[in-house]
C-alpha cells in the first residue's frame, strides 16, 4: 500500500526504517528570496533528502518576453515532460518508488512537487503533512551532510499519466460555465495589493480559497471531513469541473491535494494561473 496525498511524520520513520526506503524531496522555497529555500536545506535537511528548486527543477523556462508581453506563460510555468521525467529519474525514481515531499512554508512547494510527479503518472507520492517542522517536532533529526545521487533512466511514460490541465485560451472561452478556483491571498484576489504580478485583480467569475485555509494552526492539513466542509462553503462537492489557479500554477496545486485528500477527487490545473492571464490586456479581469 502507497501514500498518494499526505504521509504522517511516524509513518515516513517507519518507511525510512524499512526494506524499501522512500526518495525524499525537500521543497523548500521563498518567492522573495529564490536562494532561501537551498541555504535551509544546506544548514539542515531530513536525512537523504535531494533538493527540489521550485525554479530550476519544479518549473520549465519563463518566455523571455517577461511579465508583460501578452504571449508570457507564467512566472513558474510547466517544465516539459520530457525534461520533468529525466530529473525525476536523477533522483532515482522508478514506478515502484514512494516519494515523499516537504516544505517547511505550509507545503505548496512540496504540494508542486506531488502534482508534477502524479502529472507523470507516478501515484506513490505524498506530501509530509506538518513539513520539516513537523518531523523536528517528533524528535526527527536533520542533516547537512551531501546526499549521494545515483542517477537512474528517465522516468518512462505510463499510459492515462497526464493530470488534468487548460491552457488560458480555453479558460477564456469557458467563464462562465466552470467553477475556478483561486489560491491566493484574498487581498491578491480583490485586487488590494500585488506583491508578485504586474496587474492586480482576479480573473472573472473566479472564488478565492486562500491555500492556508488547508491547513490546521499547527501546520498540518485539516480533517478529510474538515475539508469537505470547508469545500462545500464553496459549493464543491466533486473536483469534477474545477479549475484550480493562483499566481504562477503553484500553490494551486495545494487545493489539488486538499481535495484529493478529501476525497472529492482531482481537479483541472491552469498552469499560467494570474501571472499568465495578466500579461495580456485583452483578457477580460476583475477587482473588488
Amino acid at each position: 500500500m502507497h501514500a498518494s496525498t499526505l504521509i504522517s511524520v511516524e509513518e515516513l520513520q517507519a518507511l525510512v526504517s524499512s526494506h524499501q526506503p522512500p526518495v525524499i524531496l525537500d521543497c523548500g522555497f521563498e518567492l522573495q528570496d529564490t536562494t532561501a529555500g537551498e541555504a535551509a536545506y544546506r544548514r539542515g535537511h531530513l536525512p537523504g533528502a535531494h533538493y527540489a528548486n521550485l525554479d530550476t527543477q519544479l518549473s520549465g523556462p519563463r518566455h523571455a518576453g517577461g511579465p508583460r508581453d501578452p504571449s508570457f506563460t507564467g512566472r513558474h510555468p510547466l517544465p516539459s515532460r520530457a525534461t520533468w521525467a529525466a530529473q525525476a529519474g536523477q533522483w532515482g525514481i522508478t514506478p515502484g518508488t514512494q516519494v515523499v515531499c516537504y516544505d517547511d512554508q505550509g507545503s505548496p512547494y512540496a504540494a508542486r512537487a506531488w502534482w508534477l510527479l502524479r502529472w507523470l503518472g507516478h501515484s506513490a507520492v505524498a506530501v509530509l503533512d506538518g513539513g520539516k517542522a513537523a518531523w523536528v517536532a517528533a524528535g526527527g533529526r536533520l542533516s547537512d551532510a551531501p546526499v549521494d545521487i545515483v542517477p537512474l533512466q528517465p522516468y518512462p511514460a505510463l499510459e492515462g499519466a497526464a493530470m488534468p490541465t487548460v491552457d488560458a485560451a480555453t479558460l477564456l472561452r469557458q467563464i462562465g460555465r466552470v467553477r475556478v478556483i483561486d489560491a491566493r491571498a484574498p487581498e491578491r484576489w480583490r485586487g488590494d495589493s500585488e506583491p508578485l504580478d504586474p496587474v492586480g485583480g482576479h480573473i472573472p467569475g473566479s472564488r478565492p480559497r486562500f491555500f492556508k485555509d488547508n491547513l490546521q494552526a499547527d501546520g498540518r492539513f485539516k480533517t478529510p471531513k474538515a475539508l469537505q466542509e470547508s469545500f462545500a462553503g464553496l459549493s464543491l462537492s466533486t473536483a469534477e469541473g474545477c479549475v484550480h489557479q493562483c499566481g504562477s500554477g503553484v500553490t494551486a496545486c495545494h487545493n489539488l491535494l486538499a481535495m484529493a485528500h478529501a476525497g472529492l477527487g482531482i481537479g483541472t490545473l491552469y498552469p499560467g494561473s494570474w501571472s499568465e492571464w495578466c500579461a495580456d490586456p485583452a483578457r477580460p479581469l476583475a477587482r473588488g
